[in-house]
């Protein structure tokens, strides 16, 4: 087949606005598909933002923003998302968009949710974070299996995984073993592990090397290409985040020196495959390797005939696995809190 272009959108949300963030993410989807992207990408809970508060403010200081978090974030088969499956059949490209999830059940389980949506406007893959990582839980409930799923598409056999599920061996394996060819790796703008005390993050958390080598051992195993999709800190989440903490110097220090995170392309090998971008004036072209500190769209075209080669020497799921050995057993059924079993008045005898 020939190669696919895929967009991997770099860019900040409408800090906290469901409405503002979904808008924002429709134009970027037309824009990306005007340079002829197949598969546009968004980052972990673009809608309607990333949760990093909870890594630099008490809990107890953090109930106004949970309760926007919560009147913010979207049903999966809410306006939002159908505005996103709309674009995606009116531009004819297939979009995977991070979403805050919330439910029908609880007035605030929220999930971290991932969508994929092809370009019909159907949603192909709905999953849910399996485990909310660190300070994440303080927002976001446990997933489930129900989204462990390589959807099949026009443009190739597609996966994802979120943040760090990608550091989950079982969960890559999971995929792998569907044949997967193109895989998605969503992550936040950035991961604060630490208060940063001088010019420098310090022992801070860095994402670029650890997102990197996660998603690059997860190409090397399953032999696929990977699209690592960060989010990006504007200075409207800076100081949005830091107003009203007791802590507010230290808390705007972090934000401003910590790590940002990348969005870039891998190969089948692991290696970096180096994308290009748009400018938006003169629609010139231009190469460059990775996103990092400013908004933007990369796009890389992946040949995924590269995916075969490298099967002959360590197909991880099939010729280079003892299945006679291991075995996995995976759950993928969706998790619902109750179940309801109702009688009839005839039945009620």
């Amino acid at each position: 087949m020939p190669p696919v272009r895929v967009a991997a959108c770099h860019v900040a949300p409408v800090f906290l606005s469901a409405q503002g963030t979904t808008e924002k993410a429709v134009r970027l989807i037309h824009e990306a598909a005007r340079h002829g992207a197949q598969v546009v990408v968004f980052p972990e809970t673009y809608i309607p933002a990333f949760p990093i508060w909870s890594a630099l403010r008490a809990p107890a200081e953090n109930h106004g923003l949970f309760h926007r978090m919560v009147t913010e974030s979207v049903y999966a088969d809410g306006k939002e998302i159908q505005a996103i499956r709309q674009a995606a059949q009116a531009s004819g490209t297939i979009v995977s968009i991070g979403i805050s999830e919330k439910t029908r059940f609880s007035t605030a389980t929220l999930y971290n949710s991932n969508l994929l949506i092809d370009r019909s406007g159907a949603v192909l893959t709905h999953h849910r974070k399996l485990m909310p990582t660190f300070f994440e839980k303080l927002t976001w409930s446990p997933g489930d299996g129900h989204g462990l799923r390589v959807s099949p598409t026009a443009c190739g056999n597609i996966g994802n995984l979120i943040c760090g599920e990608n550091t989950n061996p079982l969960a890559r394996y999971a995929l792998m073993a569907q044949a997967e060819q193109i895989h998605l790796s969503t992550w936040p703008p950035i991961w604060p592990t630490r208060f940063a005390t001088g010019d420098e993050a310090g022992a801070n958390y860095d994402n670029v090397s650890a997102n990197r080598t996660r998603a690059a051992a997860h190409c090397f195993e399953a032999k696929c290409f990977g699209v690592l999709c960060s989010g990006f800190l504007d200075q409207t989440v800076i100081d949005s985040v830091s107003a009203g903490s007791h802590a507010i110097d230290a808390v705007q220090h972090t934000l401003q020196r910590s790590p940002r995170g990348v969005s870039l392309f891998l190969d089948p090998t692991g290696t970096l495959l180096p994308g290009f971008t748009f400018d938006r004036e003169t629609a010139k072209r231009q190469e460059t390797e990775y996103l990092q500190h400013q908004e933007g769209i990369l796009y890389a075209d992946l040949d995924l005939d590269r995916c075969v080669e490298g099967k002959q020497y360590h197909d991880v799921v099939g010729g280079y696995q003892r299945l006679d050995v291991f075995q996995l057993q995976v759950n993928r059924s969706r998790s619902d809190p109750v179940v309801f079993t109702e009688l009839s008045v005839s039945d009620n005898r």
